[in-house]
């Protein structure tokens, strides 16, 4: 066993805390400060929105290239994937593979998928699944934005690897803008997540002759099922 003295430790220390000391913190918990700091200062000037929220998000995210269907019940889910995948223009080779589209966050496991004509799989992407089916931790109206917070069951792998995303949506989780969407962040029961993806429409790029290409790094297509 090798025990290493550090003859500056003492002194570290003491710069440190007269540091920590100028600059006004405390000894506790760094998010529990964080969140104070943020509860303590008013938000910014923000553009006025209308007043129906959700229609604002609808709008906004279909500008952004991503498909929205209102759909009346949870139970609807499966059928409304399935219609959606019906409907787009896919090779030969890809829309055979309808039967096996893919994966979903674990909570839309008891859904009747099978009874859709879907073999979709309760686990997180392996790399080669082509559809990925997650909820979402809330949207912003504003920007026409998903958010999407990591963590056990809900692997954000599945809104990044397969080439279409469906997200499931419920109107009461549409906020105004970014303030509302990261206080729900912060809010968590498990406290802030390792990671936190803001989706906004398919993934694109226009760095080759500025020519925009979608599915540049992540999926071609988003496509948004929104519950009352």
């Amino acid at each position: 066993m090798t025990t290493t003295i550090d003859g500056n430790a003492g002194a570290r220390e003491a710069i440190l805390g007269r540091v920590k000391a100028a600059l006004g913190r405390r000894e506790g918990d760094p998010q529990a400060r964080a969140q104070a700091y943020v509860a303590a200062h008013a938000h910014g000037p923000r553009p006025a929105l209308p007043a129906d929220l959700v229609q604002t998000f609808v709008d906004r995210a279909r500008r952004m290239e991503s498909t929205v269907e209102r759909i009346a019940s949870r139970g609807e889910i499966p059928g409304a994937v399935a219609r959606y995948l019906d409907a787009l223009e896919l090779p030969a080779r890809i829309a055979e593979q309808k039967s096996h589209a893919g994966v979903c966050w674990p909570e839309f496991a008891d859904l009747d998928w099978r009874g859709a004509g879907l073999a979709v799989e309760a686990r997180p992407t392996q790399g080669a699944d082509r559809l990925g089916i997650t909820g979402v931790l809330c949207a912003i109206a504003e920007t026409g934005t998903i958010v999407v917070a990591s963590g056990a069951r809900t692997p954000t792998a599945t809104t990044l690897l397969p080439d279409t995303h469906v997200a499931v949506l419920s109107a009461r989780d549409v906020v105004p803008g970014m303030e509302e969407a990261f206080a729900r962040v912060r809010a968590l029961p498990g406290g802030m997540p390792r990671a936190v993806n803001l989706i906004s429409g398919p993934s694109r790029t226009g760095d080759i002759e500025q020519t925009i290409v979608l599915g540049a790094h992540g999926p071609y297509r988003v496509h948004v099922l929104l519950l009352p």
